[in-house]
Formats: structure tokens, C-alpha cells, sequence
């Protein structure tokens, strides 16, 4: 690992863990990603792969079979698998977000059936929030559950679910009638047990495809048609109604530090491939590393690196330490985004003509950028967020 990106105050076990994955990324990742991409292929080999190192578990406790690290630590390994392909850390984040959930919100019951299952990768998590006409206006989600004895009858569409194919169990927003004033409390989350694959795959519920998609490729990403899906009503996140919202809210915080890992990680591969290159290719007689417009060019991208780096992991251990992070995160996960595609098309200029051929790497990671600047809230969804937050914390007495 070069000087960039260097994270200080870290354990012994967190740097053996973090030299663990760098190694399997270069060993295991790196080699095939382009082409696994190229292909859309899912990644099974690399998936066995995180599972016999111990990764689907890396946040879940101790005691229910995990390793009971921390957000910094989770968000450290991401960055490095997002080095070696983004989609790879896709295949985890949603999995690490309804772990963290269930860990915070869950039941007794749902902790000691699902969190040990899920630490060894047996069973895998999907998160489903979005829907087709509401986009971040979660308030205005259609998707509705209603009582029926024991049970909650589902019906409705949701969006965008990474993993909605492969993942076996599903954390899903819904509206209930709660009679609360707010939308907000009439909200709940509903952990859905399903058989992965394609079609219907539970009387109710259907996967219908994978969602073609310009980068972001190998990982499933789906709708969920739900018409009159039957749940128990014990599969309620916490056992209790109306507190999905704030749920699926503390989930996305951890999941907005993820996104800000990954592009982290694509920012720092792509800085890598410049740099690389820089030094390989001659044009008038000398390293086009040596021409003072690329070397600006290097200068600058590995500063915004080594920024979005630090913010993000200012905002991990800000959460890690228990206070609230939704500016933090905010702030992370907007700077890591927009930084990520600015140092990309870096990168992607330094190429010059070879930074538009399929052979090299580069125009995997110029794909693939753009889907952190809309990943767990837009850009402008982090804006309002952190402006918001900024007058609350400026409020004139």
C-alpha cells in the first residue's frame, strides 16, 4: 500500500484484517474484474471466497458468531474491495446494513435466529426502501401492509434492490395504518424471509429480473412485486409497528459511510492506474509524468484522495462512537462521491485514446463513478441534508 490513504490509530487485528483483504483483492480480484464485469457475471468464486475469510460477519457480535468489529473497520475493507471492483462491495453492504439493523433493532429471537446465519454468509441480506415514483421522498412510499390476524398482507413495488436475487432475507419498508399524525410513524420494516432466484419465488412475491445498468455490473439488482404477500407478523423488525422510518434511517447512516468507502476505493485504484501509467507512456521524448500539466494533473487527484479518505473515516468512527453522524456522513459521503468522478476522468484524461478502449481498466471505473454520485441519497439529497443540519447546529438564539 502506498503512503495515500493511510489511517491512523488502528489495532493490530485491524491492520491484519485490512492486509488479509488487500491481499485476496490483489490475488483473487484485480486479475478478473474487467472481464467478470464485461461479462456480468456474478462473482460466486470471489463470494466463497469473503465467506471462508469471514467477511459477511466482520460487524456482527461476537456472540452470535461474527468478528464485532467496528464501522471503521468495515468501512476500511470495503475501500480496499471497491480497489479491486466496486460491485464486489455491493454484494456486502446491503447484507453489513440489515445485519447492523437487526443487531440495533431485532428482537431477541430475530438476533439468535438470523445474526449467527449471517455471519457465515448462509443467509444474505437485502435492503428495499426505494420505489419506482418516490426515488429519496421515502415519505411518500405506496407500498402497504395490512393487518390480517396473525398475519400482514403485502402489496406494492419496490426498486433497486441490490442482491434482490441472491439475498434470502429482505428488510422491507412498508406503510402501515398506525393512526399516527406523522407518515413518518406509520412506517414499518418487515424482515422477509424468501428462497433466492428469479420469478416468484414465494406465493405474492416476485423477483422479476436483473435491472440492466450501465456500470455497477456482477451484483443483481432488482424490483420486488408484492401482490397480497402474506408475512407473520413477528417478522416485524423490533416486533413493534410504526418505527420503520427511523429503522431504515439508521441503517442508511451506516450505509451513506459505505458508499463513501467505495469511492474511496474506485478513486484510489483509478489514482493508482494514472500514476502507473504516467510513468509508462512517453510522448515528446520524455515520461508524460515528467510534463508539467500531468503532474498537476497527478497533484491534484491524489490530494482529493487523500481528503474524502479522511473525511470518511472521520465520519465511521464518529458513529463507532455512539454520537449522532448524519452530517458527518452527509458531508463523507457527498465529498468521497463527487471526488471520485472528478479523480476518475483524471485518470481517464491521462489515458488519453487507451482510457476508451475496453482493454484497460479505466473505462470500468468510468462506469462505474457515477452510481456513487446517486448511491444512498443523491448528491443534492446530501446537500439538503448537511444544510439542514449546519442550521440546526448554527440556530440564532
Amino acid at each position: 500500500m502506498g503512503r495515500l490513504a493511510w489511517t491512523d490509530g488502528l489495532s493490530e487485528v485491524q491492520r491484519e484484517i485490512l492486509d488479509t483483504i488487500a491481499e485476496f483483492v490483489d490475488r483473487e480480484v484485480l486479475p478478473v474484474a474487467t472481464e467478470l464485469e464485461h461479462a456480468d457475471a456474478y462473482p460466486q468464486r470471489i463470494v466463497d471466497g469473503l465467506k471462508k475469510l469471514g467477511v459477511f460477519g466482520l460487524t456482527i457480535p461476537e456472540q452470535y458468531g461474527g468478528l464485532g468489529e467496528s464501522l471503521l473497520t468495515y468501512a476500511l475493507v470495503v475501500e480496499e474491495l471497491s480497489r479491486g471492483w466496486m460491485s464486489v462491495s455491493g454484494i456486502l453492504n446491503t447484507h453489513f446494513i440489515v445485519a447492523y439493523m437487526i443487531g440495533r433493532h431485532g428482537t431477541e429471537e430475530q438476533k439468535a435466529r438470523l445474526l449467527p446465519k449471517m455471519a457465515t454468509g448462509e443467509v444474505r441480506g437485502a435492503f428495499s426502501m426505494s420505489e419506482p415514483d418516490c426515488g429519496s421522498d421515502v415519505a411518500a412510499i405506496r407500498t402497504r401492509a395490512r393487518r390480517d390476524g396473525d398475519h400482514y398482507v403485502i402489496d406494492g413495488r419496490k426498486m433497486w434492490l441490490t442482491n434482490g436475487a441472491t439475498a434470502n432475507l429482505i428488510a422491507l419498508l412498508c406503510r402501515t395504518d398506525e393512526g399516527a399524525d406523522s407518515p413518518h410513524r406509520n412506517m414499518t420494516t418487515f424482515l422477509v424471509e424468501k428462497e433466492p432466484g428469479f420469478g416468484e419465488v414465494a406465493p405474492g412475491l416476485t423477483i422479476p429480473g436483473k435491472i440492466e445498468k450501465m456500470g455497477y455490473k456482477g451484483v443483481d439488482t432488482t424490483e420486488l412485486l408484492l401482490d397480497g404477500y402474506r408475512v407473520p407478523a413477528g417478522s416485524i423488525l423490533g416486533g413493534v409497528p410504526g418505527r420503520g422510518f427511523y429503522q431504515m434511517m439508521d441503517g442508511v447512516e451506516v450505509g451513506r459511510v459505505n458508499v463513501a468507502a467505495r469511492a474511496c476505493g474506485v478513486a484510489r485504484r483509478a489514482f493508482e492506474l494514472a500514476i502507473d501509467y504516467a510513468q509508462r507512456r512517453e510522448t515528446f521524448g520524455k515520461r508524460i509524468a515528467d510534463h508539467q500539466a500531468v503532474r498537476f494533473r497527478l497533484a491534484e487527484m491524489a490530494t482529493k484522495v487523500e481528503a474524502a479518505h479522511q473525511m470518511m473515516v472521520m465520519a465511521a468512527r464518529r458513529k463507532d462512537s455512539g454520537r449522532r453522524n448524519d452530517l458527518e456522513a452527509g458531508m463523507a459521503k457527498y465529498l468521497a462521491g463527487e471526488y471520485c468522478k472528478e479523480v476518475v476522468e483524471d485518470a481517464f484524461r491521462i489515458h488519453g485514446g487507451y482510457g476508451y478502449s475496453t482493454e484497460y481498466e479505466i473505462e470500468r471505473l468510468y462506469r462505474e463513478a457515477p452510481m456513487l454520485l446517486i448511491g444512498e441519497g443523491t448528491a443534492d439529497i446530501q446537500k439538503m441534508i448537511i444544510g439542514r443540519r449546519l442550521l440546526e447546529e448554527y440556530r440564532l438564539d
